[in-house]
């Protein structure tokens, strides 16, 4: 059996990475093909290294830009690719451009589709990623959910039950794998990062596009900054709509973007997160790590209601959230969660062919 996996932005590696190996191990023949969404060492070739897969077969390199501009040339690039690989299924994951673009494609040549973390839903169409994820699991062939509020919420869609499958968090089998690397990296203490810092991660256009809610972030964050050390790694955009606001963060420790075990290292020992991530809210629900997510609504409730999640949709706010925070005696460990997903991913593909 062929598998054709198709990633593309960071929030995707670490979902391939478990279930190539587990693909690796029955013996499947894989192909994957990045689509260079994102193509700076940091958000993209580090993920290879750090999470021991070897290099993609084929790089797209579509770069970026508007959301149509680069779905059309995935669309545009992939076709060929699909057509002289001819895979078994193609498997696509999350909720970037690049996963609907493909499902689009090998739905109209005919190649059954695999979405990894299918049913999750924020309810709020203006995100980008709502759109994908709504279109993905209306094409795609097999629908594997991550929780189980995914499966209930795809058959209020009128998914039918063949066609979900529950296998867990495959990011929390990347999670369990790189821990001890991410350790061993030092990173931490190489920065003279206590576990007191704040870990702040900011990319979502809801976020820093919006100028007038980057200066209350801005500003709130160097107040922050104040009271404990604050980190901040930022996305490229990030730093740019920072600058073009010419505005200042005060005393906090501004880096570039940085691998993920190096950031696996910071977040396993912050007193607390702030992010707009959705992969973040799940890292540090089994971290057992208090996390602020700066959004209204999240498309992964289950880091709410069994996790150490909590919603902040008035940036304003999160000072007085960070200081309510504390840790919990233990770290969550939702259903599934438990590092052998990406195993029981290939064991739903192997058992439909």
């Amino acid at each position: 059996m062929k598998l054709l996996h198709v990633v593309g932005a960071r929030p995707n590696f670490p979902k391939l990475a478990p279930v190539h190996r587990a693909g690796y191990e029955a013996g499947l023949v894989q192909v994957v093909v990045h689509t260079g969404q994102h193509y700076d060492d940091g958000l993209s070739n580090g993920f290879f290294r750090d999470l021991g897969i070897a290099p993609p077969d084929v790089n797209l390199a579509v770069g970026s830009e508007t959301h149509a501009v680069q779905t059309a040339r995935i669309m545009e690039r992939i076709e060929p690719v699909l057509l002289d690989k001819r895979p078994d299924w193609v498997v696509v994951y999350g909720d970037v451009n690049s996963t609907m673009a493909a499902a689009i494609v090998a739905s109209k040549l005919g190649i059954r589709v695999a979405h990894v973390e299918a049913g999750l839903r924020s309810f709020d169409r203006t995100m980008p990623e709502e759109i994908n994820r709504i279109v993905t699991d209306r094409l795609a062939d097999l629908l594997l959910t991550p929780s189980r509020d995914a499966d209930s919420q795809l058959r209020a869609e009128g998914e039918p039950d063949e066609e979900i499958e529950f296998v867990g968090n495959v990011m929390i089998d990347s999670l369990f794998y790189a821990l001890p690397a991410a350790r061993a990296t030092g990173f931490r203490e190489k920065m003279g990062v206590n576990g007191s810092a704040v870990v702040v991660t900011l990319h979502r256009p809801s976020n820093v596009d919006d100028p007038e809610r980057m200066s209350v972030l801005a500003n709130v964050l160097s107040e922050i900054a104040l009271e404990r050390q604050v980190v901040f790694p930022a996305h490229p955009r990030t730093r740019r709509r920072l600058e073009e606001a010419g505005l200042e963060m005060g005393r906090v420790r501004m880096l570039e973007p940085i691998g993920y075990l190096e950031m696996l290292d910071l977040v396993e020992h912050a007193f607390a997160v702030v992010t707009d991530s959705g992969g973040l809210q799940e890292e540090t629900t089994v971290l057992g790590i208090p996390c602020l997510t700066v959004r209204p609504n999240t498309e992964r409730p289950i880091t709410i209601t069994e996790g150490t999640n909590r919603l902040v949709p008035h940036p304003a706010d999160l000072l007085t959230a960070l200081r309510q925070v504390s840790r919990p005696s233990m770290a969550p460990r939702p259903e599934g969660w438990d590092g052998h997903a990406g195993e029981r991913v290939i064991a739903a593909l192997v058992g439909r062919s």
